[in-house]
């Protein structure tokens, strides 16, 4: 059959031939494959064009060959494993196609009982991450090492470095699009760098004209929130607060929680964490000394600044459990709960934040007879991430899963109510060997996994179905 133009179409192929000659080699696909990279891709714009002399396309004609076979299938072929994440990259954004070749890139739903070391990012100088933030919103790491500033896009590919004034990070987040807050444990204040230019664009410190103890205070922890940024400040005498401080001015504008941090109850906040869903800060402390751990959770509402709930172990919670404190807490957001690990049984336990009480906390069983004991919780964190909670016992990482679907509330409150999690381990022995655990993040259906004095961080994902197996 001929159009009105004499060209011939194939019936049942999707709709008209074209022939591209990409570096030399000459290629035929059909009019539909081209425009299925999108109405503005440069695929499209070729395929609108009324000549049948193949175009001359001055490219790599072998990664064009992977590229025109994802639009044909939606998948990598497996001969896309000798190119780089970076190269592929590189001509999918020339081509227009740059999002088809993310969706293929992109890693299966993290699922802990099937993840693996997948990569290791090695930044190329102070190569031991001292902190990171795992960004889920578009699956980037930001890495802090030495006193240097490192990103990693959503394909692991570095994007840019910046060095700060600062000769040691101890905390880092991401605050806006090119924006990252840094503090250093040693130093005071938390600063502000545009990573476009690499220039420092605000300072926050904690001041208070009528009390001359507050000077060089240093911050513990940050997190923020879509207006605000959050950050936990001590000074030399051990005052401490959590300041709140307005994005779009940097500058704090309110205190939370002043204390005097002379006991256990009052120690500086070690962990925050911002649950949009019911607009909460929580502060996390931990404290490890000759009678074992002691600390508290304090829920604050961000609006009011006020206390909404708080517990304290030792104190609180079950007579049997006395003494059994908490290790580490972390947040399952969108399932709003909250789990802990304790640091002389190693026992987990759980608690639905929006049934606080004196003693909310639900211990899980160990449903699995396979597995050996936890042993103790010392050198043990924590990680929610897609409703799964990843779990670091030294240098040994494990996962606990639900062992019933939450698709409905009386399921939940079954799940919760009864403990019912499963425990399976991620690593081999080998593994362990690498170091203790230090830190635990996921972004991205990927979960970021530093270790102590050990250079780079660790990249664990689920098995990918997709036929290639990508270099990075």
């Amino acid at each position: 059959m001929e159009d009105d133009g004499g060209r011939r179409t194939i019936l049942g192929q999707g709709g008209d031939r074209v022939k591209l000659n990409v570096g030399g080699k000459l290629f035929e696909t059909t009019v539909s494959t081209l425009r299925s990279g999108g109405p503005d891709s440069l695929l499209s714009v070729l395929s609108n064009r009324n000549s049948d002399d193949p175009v001359f396309i001055d490219r790599d004609p072998e990664i064009f060959s992977a590229l025109l076979a994802l639009l044909r299938s939606n998948r990598l072929p497996s001969t896309a494993k000798r190119f780089s994440n970076q190269e592929l990259i590189d001509e999918a954004v020339y081509y227009g196609i740059e999002s088809q070749l993310r969706s293929a890139l992109a890693p299966s739903q993290l699922s802990g009982i099937d993840a693996s070391l997948f990569s290791t990012i090695r930044p190329t100088s102070d190569g031991v991450v001292t902190d990171f933030n795992a960004v889920d919103s578009d699956g980037s790491v930001w890495l802090a090492h030495g006193g240097q500033v490192s990103v990693y896009d959503w394909s692991l590919t570095h994007t840019e470095t910046i060095r700060t004034h600062l000769d040691y990070i101890s905390s880092i987040r991401k605050v806006g699009p090119d924006l990252a807050g840094v503090a250093s444990e040693f130093e005071s204040g938390l600063h502000f760098y545009n990573l476009a230019n690499g220039r420092r664009v605000g300072s926050v410190e904690w001041t208070d004209p009528s009390d001359p103890r507050i000077y060089k205070a240093q911050v513990h922890a940050v997190v923020d929130s879509p207006d605000s940024v959050f950050a936990a400040f001590e000074c030399q005498h051990r005052e401490n607060c959590v300041l709140s401080i307005d994005k779009s001015t940097m500058k704090a504008i309110s205190e939370l929680g002043r204390q005097s941090g002379n006991s256990a109850k009052s120690t500086v906040v070690g962990k925050l964490t911002f649950l949009p869903e019911i607009n909460a800060l929580v502060g996390v402390s931990v404290t490890a000394g000759a009678f074992g751990y002691a600390g508290y959770v304090r829920l604050w509402d961000s609006r009011s600044g006020d206390v909404v709930w708080e517990t304290n172990e030792p104190g609180s919670g079950r007579s049997s459990r006395f003494g059994d404190s908490f290790a580490d807490v972390d947040f399952d957001r969108g399932d709003l709960t909250m789990f802990k690990i304790c640091s002389k049984s190693g026992d987990l336990a759980v608690a639905d934040l929006r049934k606080l009480s004196e003693d909310p906390w639900v211990y899980l069983e160990e449903k699995n007879p396979c597995m050996r004991h936890a042993g103790g919780g010392t050198s043990s964190l924590i990680h929610c991430y897609r409703q799964q909670v990843f779990v670091g016992r030294g240098g040994g990482l494990e996962v606990w899963s639900g062992m019933v679907e939450k698709g409905s509330d009386v399921e939940r409150e079954r799940v919760l109510h009864e403990g019912l999690y499963r425990r399976n381990y991620m690593d081999k022995v080998e593994d362990a060997g690498r170091g203790i655990i230090k830190k635990i993040e996921g972004a991205g259906d990927r979960l970021f996994v530093t270790r102590e004095d050990a250079e780079g961080i660790e990249v664990w994902q689920s098995s990918q179905f997709s036929g290639a197996v990508l270099n990075l």
